[in-house]
């Protein structure tokens, strides 16, 4: 089982310690690029895929790293909506 591999299966058991950069890198394996709408965006952020041209919104967590359940939730959702997982 490679790294990305075991990242996925953390990812999918829905720890409550899943950080933000865990977050890049796995939705990186998937073709996601961290994207943000300039130096007043603050904490939103877009990961957008090019390949199938979807968009994840989220905001960045603060003043931790650490992601909250609803956003790892939104975050799957949104991955088995386009087959990804």
């Amino acid at each position: 089982m490679t790294k990305s591999d075991k990242l996925l299966k953390l990812f999918l058991s829905k720890p409550k310690d899943f950080t933000y950069d865990e977050l890049k890198i796995l939705l990186k394996r998937f073709g996601y690029n961290e994207e943000t709408k300039g130096k007043t965006s603050g904490s939103r952020v877009i990961f957008y895929n090019e390949i199938n041209r979807h968009s994840i919104f989220l905001h960045k967590p603060h003043p931790g790293n650490i992601l909250k359940q609803y956003v790892i939730k939104y975050i799957e959702d949104e991955l088995r909506a386009k087959g990804l997982v």
